[in-house]
């Protein structure tokens, strides 16, 4: 269920005010050009259903993402992000079947990103970019059903005002790009429940489908992505105690396609766990579907 605290951490920005290919579930050193504007909307479907235990636990998550970048200068670039979920938990309790379910907006992550490093040659570039922000909680993180207070999954937030921090590098050639982020997220507690700190490490290719070779009026291009995430969650805290039954390590794969034009991209990846190390009954993650557009201006 960590994944929900991961894509808080997928935000994406363009370059001198044209589109390129970018990562899908993470960050770029790319910068928005100053005085513009990046608009991102993700839609993303998430299966956590992967249960060791009797009680048949069957998560699903449907949500918006949106995010707007503004460009302060030419180096310093301010994110905000709200998301929209809805999420239903299906389990067995007793013998019988029981759906807990609630939607509504989530927490608000306001982050900037400084361009630290900046080398350019003629058909390439490589930056590096450290960025820091806070998770703010304005989603409903105490609401309730017929049989009480619904548990902290199933809230559209969670209630605490959390601290992230890392940094993104980013090469970039006519031909390709290679992104490269570390990042960690530090969780505060709230009605006695403390989400695990998250420390994520993620890597992504584009690559250039097509066209095969440049030209001076192409109008659009075709990339082919692929990306590894390697993050780590602590235990949750419940009432001052680690929970043994949540944190762990997670590896995932997301291969995706980009078409990018000058002004807007269209994507779409889905991210598939490849080893999930978790502690105790842990729900384990099956799949994260995500689709969505960029534009800039």
């Amino acid at each position: 269920m960590k994944t929900l605290i991961k894509t808080g951490l997928s935000i994406l920005c363009v370059w001198a005010g044209t589109a390129w290919g970018a990562p899908i579930t993470f960050n770029t050193a790319l910068p928005v050009h100053e005085g513009g504007y990046v608009l991102r909307e993700q839609f993303i479907y998430m299966k956590i259903a992967d249960d060791p235990t009797p009680a048949q636990r069957d998560m699903r998550v449907s949500g918006v993402m949106s995010v707007l970048g503004y460009g302060v200068t030419s180096d310093f670039a301010l994110f905000g992000m709200l998301p929209w979920f809805n999420k239903r938990l299906d389990m067995t309790m007793g013998g019988e079947a029981l759906t807990r379910r609630e939607s509504g907006v989530g927490d608000l992550t306001v982050l900037g990103r400084y361009t630290a490093f900046q080398r350019d040659t003629p058909g390439r570039t490589l930056r590096i970019a450290p960025f820091l922000g806070v998770k703010a909680p304005t989603g409903e993180e105490d609401a309730r059903d017929g049989f009480g207070r619904l548990p902290p999954a199933v809230q559209p937030g969670s209630g605490s005002w959390d601290a992230l921090g890392g940094a993104v590098v980013t090469w970039q050639t006519l031909d390709l790009q290679i992104d490269g982020q570390a990042g960690y997220q530090a969780s505060r507690e709230a009605k006695g429940f403390q989400p695990g700190n998250v420390l994520r490490i993620d890597a992504s290719l584009q690559y250039r489908l097509w066209p095969r070779n440049l030209g001076a009026d192409v109008p659009a291009f075709l990339y082919g992505v692929l990306e590894a995430s390697l993050a780590h969650s602590a235990r949750d805290r419940i009432g001052g105690a680690d929970d043994p039954n949540s944190g762990g390590t997670t590896l995932s794969i997301t291969p995706g396609l980009q078409y990018v034009t000058r002004k807007w991209i269209v994507e779409a990846g889905i991210q598939i766990p490849l080893n999930q190390h978790l502690n105790g009954t842990a729900l384990r993650n099956d799949y994260v579907i995500t689709t969505g557009f960029r534009i800039n201006f």
